[in-house]
């Protein structure tokens, strides 16, 4: 029997949302934080997913939530 698990669907899914303008500069400026940060550049489109997954995986009242959630169902 095969030790890893089934991996699990990773077909992307596209979202898409208007962002302010004042939301809009602090993209562009993180993408350049990015860019001094790591020597290497980033798109804004591939920056928002990794930015999103940080923020909820650190939010520890919805990760509370979400597991009871899942307990539930």
């Amino acid at each position: 029997m095969i030790k890893l698990a089934k991996l699990p669907d990773r077909t992307p899914v596209k979202h898409g949302f208007s962002a302010t303008p004042e939301l809009n500069r602090k993209l562009i400026d993180y993408a350049a934080f990015y860019l001094e940060a790591y020597g290497e550049k980033a798109e804004i489109a591939d920056l928002i997913p990794a930015m999103l997954e940080s923020h909820l995986d650190g939010d520890k009242a919805f990760v509370k939530w979400r597991k009871s959630a899942e307990a539930g169902t």
